[in-house]
């Protein structure tokens, strides 16, 4: 599961020849956990965000849920304090009925799903804490041992849109956090009822006009990322430092709590992929042609 994860943000393809991910310049320094650690589940999550903010993480990708946990809001609010942009899964029907922990506290970016159509995915919990949705309906990506998996769910979705993050903080690397989550909901595509609802937050994410669009900042104050996103682009948030560009080595490092995983990089922006340990190989993809 991890190793699907990982690779949606940022696999790079293999010449070619295999998947790309979201930000396929990015690199993964993957960690694992499992619940029988620390504190159970919850404990081992809190250390883990812990580490990696301490560690100077950009962007932290939880796929778990669950109920409240006193020391994994801790390890969440010391992560967003510190500039961390925290993206996590709302959760999935019909294990889950409403967006569940960390997915609930303030200031995470809660994600639902969409299906291959655009619309709201079944498997998808809905709620007032919905801040933006992206495809989570049969998603192939990497697997361990050099296959595939198909996967279906919030998690997936959630790695998509921590691979936007991540390529929103590799080309607007002095933006703060909180104008990265807001350039995400701002430039969303609308879906359902005008403006925020339950079932889509803000809309499905729009990578090439969170990239490029001009979009009016929230100026000083605190704002979360369940803060209303504005009526939508119109000036610039902040400009792109001079030689930056999405193209160059300075492209997000992906630093992945996930379950496998052997590549390390350092010096760049990080993110972080949570994921609690699970078994078992998914086969590859049938190609069409």
């Amino acid at each position: 599961h991890g190793t699907g994860m990982a690779g949606l943000i940022a696999a790079h393809g293999q010449g070619a020849f295999g998947a790309m991910g979201m930000a396929p310049k990015a690199k993964i320094l993957p960690l694992t956990f499992t619940s029988e650690e620390n504190e159970g589940e919850f404990g081992a999550l809190a250390n883990a965000i812990s580490f990696a903010a301490s560690s100077g993480a950009d962007v932290i990708c939880i796929s778990s849920s669950g109920g409240p946990n006193a020391t994994l809001a801790e390890s969440i609010n010391a992560a967003l304090a510190a500039e961390v942009v925290v993206v996590a899964a709302a959760g999935n029907r019909p294990e889950d009925t409403s967006v569940e922990y960390p997915a609930l506290y303030d200031g995470v970016i809660s994600v639902g799903g969409v299906d291959r159509a655009g619309n709201h995915a079944e498997v998808s919990v809905t709620g007032p804490k919905i801040d933006v949705v992206a495809p989570a309906v049969d998603i192939y990506s990497t697997s361990i041992d050099g296959k595939y998996r198909k996967g279906t769910g919030t998690s997936d979705a959630t790695a998509i849109v921590a691979g936007a993050v991540a390529l929103i903080r590799s080309k607007y690397p002095y933006l703060p956090a909180r104008e990265v989550v807001h350039r995400l909901t701002a430039t969303a595509i609308d879906k359902g009822p005008p403006g925020r609802d339950d079932e889509y937050g803000y809309g499905v994410i729009d990578i090439v006009a969170a990239l490029t669009a001009d979009v009016p900042p929230l100026g000083f104050g605190s704002a979360t990322a369940s803060a209303p996103a504005g009526g939508g682009p119109s000036t610039t948030a902040a400009a792109e430092p001079p030689g930056d560009s999405l193209g160059s080595d300075s492209a997000a490092t992906v630093r992945g709590l996930a379950t496998l995983g052997v590549i390390v990089a350092a010096g760049v922006t990080w993110a972080v992929i949570v994921r609690r340990r699970r078994r078992g190989v998914d086969p590859p993809p049938r190609i069409s042609r």
